[in-house]
């Protein structure tokens, strides 16, 4: 059979989507970014590794999110995968809670790229958005990691079927 021969299928409906979409466990996310456009944050699942030469990141935004011209303007951003015990902070800024209360809750300090790096984070990677990409309603961020910094004291954090779950780290083995 050949591609033209393909049946044509009926749409995914949106809800249908989101509900298969709670069971793709990811984890937790805060994107931030300061620079002559403003310093901003949002919380974001929506991350995975794309390459590691050059090591890069790819980051998913709403183009109608309040803070989309604001990451667009920087073009740098840290990715900061949250540790457990950081549930409060990630729906403080997955929300409509003004920046500077968000960016208050927690201590925060920058690398390279002046992006707000969160002290206690699991992993923070400092970036520079090399590539954006439109896809329906979202902007794919391709960022290439410019610095890193690893807490490997802490356990992570996954959302996973609309809610967090710790996830423990293995003894060495």
């Amino acid at each position: 059979m050949s591609v033209h021969e393909l049946p044509v299928l009926p749409a995914v409906e949106r809800d249908a989507f989101r509900n298969a979409m709670a069971c793709l466990g990811a984890a937790v996310n805060i994107i931030t970014t300061a620079g002559p456009a403003g310093r901003a944050g949002f919380t974001a699942s929506a991350v995975c590794s794309v390459t590691d030469s050059p090591p890069t990141l790819l980051v998913c935004l709403n183009r109608s999110a309040s803070v989309w011209p604001i990451f667009r303007d920087n073009g740098y951003l840290c990715v900061n995968t949250l540790a457990a015990g950081h549930e409060e902070l990630s729906t403080l800024f997955g929300g409509k809670t003004p920046m500077a209360e968000r960016f208050a809750a927690a201590d925060w300090h920058t690398l390279a790229s002046g992006s707000p790096l969160l002290d206690g984070a699991l992993v923070s990677f400092d970036c520079k958005v090399a590539q954006v990409v439109s896809v329906g309603t979202h902007d794919i961020l391709f960022c290439e990691v410019q610095a890193l910094v690893r807490n490997d004291e802490t356990h992570g954090l996954a959302w996973f079927d609309r809610g967090y779950h710790h996830l423990l780290r293995q003894d060495a083995r």
